[in-house]
Parts: structure tokens; sequence; C-alpha cells
């Protein structure tokens, strides 16, 4: 498995400028930019304004308020983690179709890992977004959520998760991955090397795969989960 830090976002990047007609999107860009260099607390309307060379004026008639820019930035973010989710899928190569739903709930998590902690200036503003404003009925495939239950579905699928089991299971997986990326971020394992902090991803992601593996009395090694 390659380090954490081996995958990075390439989202949108601001310019200095923007071109004709298109002041709304050279503004959620310039958004997610200073977002993803400073944090949540960079999201100021008149100094985005700045960055793409026009009036603060001519910034606000763009957008209702700053909670709909702040949902446009969410929904960009939130797109960036699912690509990290796909990129991290589509290294699970088994034919096995039982390891391969469980490598594959594996991957979602790790890549939702990956993404915080390769932009984590876009993880922590999502993080303090989501309660004011969200993205406004995300595509299904650029909806973080809606990826994760495609996967547990397919556990359930193949008999490895059952159906009392599935209830929830989002919330399960989520505040683990979740918990599991604010300590790498701003917590104890901020100073862990790659490998001591993708062991004890290991382990915490072969703990989900055991509960679940209970829920149908099935077997399985702590090994599995490799590859």
């Amino acid at each position: 498995m390659l380090a954490l830090s081996t995958w990075c976002y390439s989202g949108p990047v601001s310019g200095s400028s923007y071109h004709h007609g298109d002041l709304r999107e050279a503004l959620i860009e310039a958004a997610v930019a200073a977002v993803r260099e400073r944090g949540p607390d960079a999201l100021v309307l008149r100094d985005l304004a700045r960055r793409v060379q026009v009036s603060h004026n001519a910034a606000y008639r763009h957008f209702a308020d700053r909670e709909e820019l702040v949902a446009e930035v969410a929904g960009r973010a939130m797109g960036g983690l699912v690509d990290a989710m796909q990129a991290r899928l589509q290294r699970v190569r088994t034919r096995d179709p039982v390891l391969r739903a469980r490598r594959r709930l594996a991957a979602t998590g790790r890549g939702y890992v990956d993404f915080a902690l390769s932009e984590s200036g876009l993880f922590r503003f999502t993080c303090a977004s989501l309660s004011a404003a969200s993205p406004a009925n995300p595509p299904r495939e650029r909806d973080p959520l809606a990826q994760l239950g495609e996967v547990l579905d397919e556990l359930v699928s193949i008999g490895f998760l059952s159906r009392e089991g599935r209830v929830g299971a989002e919330i399960t997986c989520w505040s683990a991955m979740h918990g599991f990326s604010v300590l790498s971020i701003d917590g104890p394992l901020r100073d862990s090397t790659d490998r001591e902090r993708t062991a004890a991803l290991d382990r915490v992601l072969t703990a989900i795969d055991r509960s679940f593996a209970a829920t149908t009395d099935t077997h399985v090694r702590p090994s599995d989960l490799r590859g």
C-alpha cells in the first residue's frame, strides 16, 4: 500500500483574473484556492474579489449570500473527496467477490484519509461549513456518502454484512475515518511517519471489517485487507 501522502487532489486553482462573463466561476475557484491555502477563515468575499481583480460590489452580485458561496466550495471539496475514494477503489484488483467488497470498503476509508491529509484546508472547511450550508442535492456520483453507501450495500449483497448490521453503517465508517483524520491533522498522530500512520489506519479498518464480519459469523484474517 502506498503512503498516505502520495495522493494529491488536483482540483481547480485560481488565477489572478477571470474571463469576461465567467466571474461567478472565477470567484468559486478563487475561494477554493484560498481555502486550500488558509482554511475556513479564508472565505471572505471582499478578499476574493481582490484576488480576481474585480470590485467587491461586482462579486456580491453573483451570490445571494455568503452561505451560497460556502455551499459551492463545499461541493467542490466533496467532489475532491469522491475523487480520492475512487483513486483508492481503482487499486482493488482481486476477483474474489467477498474479498473484493471488503477491500473496497477499506479503500473508501483510505481515500477519505488521503483527502484529509493532502487537502487539510478543504477538509477543515468542509467540516466547519456543512452544519451551516451543504451542496444542494449533489449528483450521486459526486456524493461521498452515497459512494460509501454503495460499497456497504455490496457487502450485504455478498453476504458479509447482515441487513441488521447494515443499519447506520455509514455513520460507523464515517465517524471512524473522520476521527482518524482529525487525529492525524490536529491530534496526537500529526507527528507520525507515513508508515506509522498507515499501520494505525490498517488497525482501525481491520476492526471495522471484523465487526461487520461478526454480523454474519464470517471468519476473517487481519491480512485480508492488504492488497
